[in-house]
């Protein structure tokens, strides 16, 4: 956009000289001046004037109280019982690309279960040449690799199909994390055992009672796939897998089974509950789409958004958000102002890297004048996010999973944001 008043190089040193100007409680409040210091500067403080914490205060780093609403956020109504259920990353809260373990989303079949390292076992048997049981300290003597990836649960912005539903990046955007996963290359412990000529597939289920069995070509499997015990340099989280989970780049997050426990090489797919009643995409005609394992590029702008209101008033705005792409890596992120009928490019924080989280930031000088935000994802395949009236031209309106399309806040005069679909 031209507009004057969304210009997208303000000067941010000509705002600050100014708010300066009229003393530093303009910056903070917006009402004071220079006959008024701010005494937050020129009073000594209660936390500057004695001693703090100790270093054991607390032995497990938590965050300081003020960022307490920083959590992950169930929707009460999508399941009967949060044992099999979903709660959502607070995307909206964050920033960078990494998603801390305490408030990564979570999605459960049958509950989290407490499954000690000393009693874990892999099991890796059908068509193999010899059956395997790994321990978790037989796994730790392989080689290991380190890699950050992006898990999205298919039915992330499922409830946009038929139009805005959920007033939050947290709930439209929310069932995904990126993390940085420490593990064994699947590839490797199948080539312990030795694949037979007519292994074709593999079978993979989890020791939780759900077991959430999934069917992967043995091409994936070979390829990418991690069997993963750390992530973001700790152990896994209880309620991500503890102490073993199955790491499938760019697939769908139920193909993420956690606590891993059997791997077997098959020749064909097993077409379990979780792969034919559900996670398949249900066309206009009636008819399902099955194996849509891949998830296509994505974006949301995650402030301003409805839980990240603007408050500071006009002047210099910083809008970011997030991107990704489970057939490679994001090559930019375009940004509209008026419900895409302009667009402009926007900056990302580093390159795009293979099925990984990407942040982008486009900074403005605000009027504040309203705005439909939206955000356009393009990866290096050459794929463009899609709207919502060109992904329901192919889909219809059956579908849950597998919603790829542009998100749109109404940004409102006085800062506050809203859902609502511009297709």
């Amino acid at each position: 956009m031209t507009d004057k008043t969304h210009d997208p190089n303000p000067s941010r040193r000509q705002f600050l000289a100014g708010a300066a100007a009229v003393g530093a409680g303009a910056v903070a409040g917006g009402s004071a001046s220079a006959a008024s210091p701010d005494p937050l500067i020129t009073q000594v403080q209660d936390w500057a004037s004695g001693l703090g914490d100790g270093v054991d205060a607390t032995p497990y780093g938590l965050p300081i109280q003020y960022e307490s609403d920083v959590v992950r956020r169930n929707v009460e109504w999508l399941t009967a019982d949060t044992i099999s259920s979903i709660n959502f990353t607070p995307i909206h809260a964050l920033d960078g690309t990494i998603t801390p373990q305490g408030c990564a989303f979570e999605r459960h079949h049958s509950g989290a279960i407490e499954l000690r390292k000393e009693d874990y076992r892999l099991m890796i048997n059908g068509l193999v040449d010899t059956p395997l049981v790994f321990t978790y300290a037989d796994l730790e003597r392989f080689p290991r690799e380190n890699r950050v990836y992006f898990c999205e649960c298919a039915a992330n912005s499922g409830m946009e199909w038929a139009g805005a539903q959920l007033n939050g990046a947290q709930f439209t955007h929310g069932m995904i994390h990126n993390m940085e996963y420490s593990g064994v290359s699947l590839r490797t412990l199948l080539e312990e055992a030795g694949v037979k000529p007519e292994g074709k597939w593999v079978y993979v289920e989890g020791a939780d009672a759900s077991s959430n069995g999934r069917s992967i070509p043995l091409e994936k499997a070979m390829d990418d796939v991690l069997v993963a015990f750390k992530a973001n340099g700790e152990a896994l989280r209880k309620e991500h897998g503890y102490p073993v989970r199955l790491v499938v780049p760019g697939w769908e997050g139920n193909m993420w089974v956690k606590w891993l426990r059997r791997v077997e090489v098959m020749d064909q797919p097993v077409e379990s509950r979780e792969e034919t009643s559900k996670y398949t995409d249900t066309l206009a005609n009636g008819v399902s789409r099955k194996w849509t394992w891949e998830m296509d590029a994505k974006s949301v702008v995650t402030s301003p958004s409805p839980q990240a209101p603007i408050t500071h008033g006009p002047g210099p705005l910083v809008i970011t958000g997030l991107a990704w792409s489970g057939r490679g890596a994001i090559a930019g992120v375009d940004v509209s102002l008026d419900g895409g009928k302009n667009w402009q490019e926007a900056r990302l924080a580093a390159p795009g890297t293979d099925k990984a989280l990407t942040r982008f930031y486009l900074d403005i000088n605000w009027d504040g004048s309203e705005m439909l935000l939206q955000s356009r994802a393009r990866d290096t395949s050459g794929y463009v996010q899609p709207t919502k009236a060109q992904l329901r031209e192919v889909r219809g309106l059956n579908s849950i999973y597998h919603n790829n399309a542009i998100q749109t806040w109404w940004v409102k005069a006085n800062g506050e944001a809203e859902n609502v679909e511009v297709s």
